[in-house]
C-alpha cells in the first residue's frame, strides 16, 4: 500500500478556501457590514435602524427618522471610513440613507 503524503493546513485556511470554492464571501459581507454598522453608531443610532443592505460596494442604511438621516448625511465620508475599518477591508464606497 503507497503512502500518501499529506500536507499539512491550518483551520483558517481551509475555511478560507471553503469560503472561495463555495463563493460565500458576498454573503459574509453583507452580514459583517451589519455587525459593524452596530459596533461602529452604537445603539442609540441602531435604535433608528430598520434596515441594512449590502449591494456591491453600496450600503443601503433605512432609518425611522428623518431628523437622524439628515443629521448622518453630514458625516457619510467618515461613516464610510469608520465602517471599512471595523471591517478590515476597503468593501464600502457608498453609504446611501434612505
Amino acid at each position: 500500500m503507497a503512502k500518501r503524503k499529506r500536507e499539512e493546513s491550518t483551520i483558517s485556511d481551509v475555511l478560507k478556501d471553503f469560503i472561495t470554492v463555495n463563493r460565500l464571501q458576498t454573503g459574509l459581507d453583507k452580514v459583517s457590514v451589519k455587525d459593524a454598522w452596530e459596533n461602529v453608531m452604537g445603539k442609540p443610532i441602531v435604535k433608528y435602524t430598520t434596515n441594512i443592505i449590502l449591494e456591491r460596494d453600496v450600503v443601503y442604511v433605512q432609518l425611522s427618522s428623518s431628523v437622524l438621516r439628515e443629521e448622518l448625511s453630514y458625516g457619510k465620508e467618515k461613516i464610510i471610513k469608520m465602517l471599512n475599518e471595523e471591517l478590515g477591508k476597503d468593501l464600502i464606497t457608498k453609504l446611501v440613507l434612505r
